[in-house]
């Protein structure tokens, strides 16, 4: 059975909430359970410190809480990798070399560079106020932190695929470069994953300062979910389930037949302060075991450091030779030898033919089948994900025969793309063949 890299990251930069517990924690969890899936998971304090500049005690308490958090939810670190990010120093060197084959252009684009500079505009500043180089290179570092484990699967919300499809052009880039060495990553998203809304309807989050801390006091939680926003409906009077915060809530933490029994009281014209009482068992019995493992572990910090450090070594038993085996890639290598391996290297590349994937400025995903000689075989047509080009792909190179029609090449009754001018269908297959032996 084919295994299925996973890699999640948590930034750490606060308290841990109920929408992190239900968007990320709880199916990360459920998902190390999986007998056809590796799970990284890690503590990512390097990308902390974008936002915490001169607040270290803020990092030093959120890397605590997090990583009991991810203990007392469950987690076992026998069965996955459980790391801190600064405990791999392979990380910030592999960073460095995915810099500088990055386009700077690239990361002009991310989203949270673009923001800050619209704002800047806006308020009439210099488009680079106030932006620092770790909000630039943002992309980069969490290029680094995937490719260096190979991960085939990256789960993410939306606002957050822009950097994965940036780690795969930056991995597509330096495999161009210097060999197939990296695995392009894919976002996974899960729309049955709980978004949960904060205490005033909009989405929980620390930025909106109306999160519930996922190990509040019962006596804090009771009066958190109090104060959640509701609507001027009198007991009696039926209320609505879409839309309401207070419905959400209950639902991410109940069975299909609480929800429905809830709906029908929504429907009846429950009270607000009877579905608050009801909400805040609801989620007090849900916690209250994963309450009392996490007061313990805060309590031993020397326990959850143990913890990490053999996370780290076990991560490490990765990332340093696969770095070793860059550093040569990219001519950091032992003098001796170095021009008798570079030659050799240029003449094993050379016989073989390569796909080449990259992104147009159309938004759509292409490859290109090169021959052994650099000559151009196949160009494909545009797709809709990385994805779908990726197995494209692997499909030619398992066997799958490409033919031709009228207006260019079919695989699977499906459009591939155009012979290159002077190319053969021959000349394809034969470069299918090399590449499939």
């Amino acid at each position: 059975m084919p295994t299925t890299r996973i890699l999640t990251g948590i930034t750490t930069s606060g308290t841990p909430h109920l929408g992190n517990y239900a968007g990320a924690l709880r199916p990360a969890i459920a998902a190390s359970q999986r007998a056809d899936a590796e799970s990284f998971y890690f503590l990512a304090d390097y990308h902390a410190l974008i936002k915490t500049g001169g607040d270290p005690a803020r990092v030093h308490r959120s890397t605590l809480e997090i990583a009991a958090t991810w203990l007392a939810a469950g987690l076992d670190t026998e069965r996955v990798w459980f790391y801190r990010q600064s405990d791999i120093p392979e990380i910030p060197e592999l960073t460095w070399l995915l810099t500088c084959v990055a386009s700077k252009g690239l990361l002009n684009r991310a989203h949270a560079y673009k923001a800050a500079v619209d704002k800047n505009l806006a308020e009439g500043e210099d488009p680079d106020a106030g932006v620092n180089m770790g909000l630039f290179m943002y992309p980069v570092l969490m290029a680094a932190d995937i490719l260096m484990f190979k991960a085939h699967s990256v789960p993410v919300g939306r606002d957050q695929i822009q950097h994965i499809e940036m780690a795969r052009d930056i991995a597509a880039r330096f495999n161009h470069l210097y060999g197939e060495h990296f695995v392009l990553p894919e976002a996974a998203i899960d729309e049955s994953v709980a978004t949960l809304p904060g205490l005033d309807g909009r989405k929980m989050s620390k930025s909106y300062d109306n999160t519930i801390p996922l190990f509040s006091s019962s006596v804090e939680l009771k009066k958190l979910i109090a104060s959640i926003v509701t609507d001027s409906r009198v007991p009696g009077e039926p209320k609505d389930t879409e839309g309401s915060a207070l419905f959400e809530l209950y639902q991410a933490f109940s069975t299909p037949e609480q929800t429905e029994a809830m709906r029908a009281a929504f429907a009846g014209g429950i009270a607000w302060g009877e579905a608050k009482q009801a909400l805040f068992e609801q989620i007090d019995t849900a916690v209250s075991p994963m309450r009392e493992r996490y007061q313990a572990l805060i309590a031993q910090p020397e326990l959850i450091e143990a913890r990490l450090k053999e996370g780290a070594a076990k991560a490490r038993s990765i990332a340093t030779p696969f770095l070793a085996e860059l550093r040569h890639a990219v001519g950091l290598r032992n003098l001796g030898s170095a021009i008798e391996q570079r030659s050799g290297e240029k003449a094993k590349a050379a016989a073989q033919p390569q796909f080449k994937q990259y992104r147009e400025g159309d938004g759509r995903f292409y490859f290109k089948l090169v021959a052994a000689d650099g000559s151009l075989l196949l160009q494909s047509v545009g797709f809709a994900s990385p994805k779908e080009a990726g197995q494209t792909i692997a499909r030619l190179k398992q066997g799958a025969a490409p033919r031709e029609a009228a207006d260019g090449l079919l695989l699977d009754g499906q459009p591939l793309g155009v012979l290159a001018g002077g190319a053969t269908l021959a000349a394809v297959q034969d470069a299918l063949a090399q590449l499939a032996g």
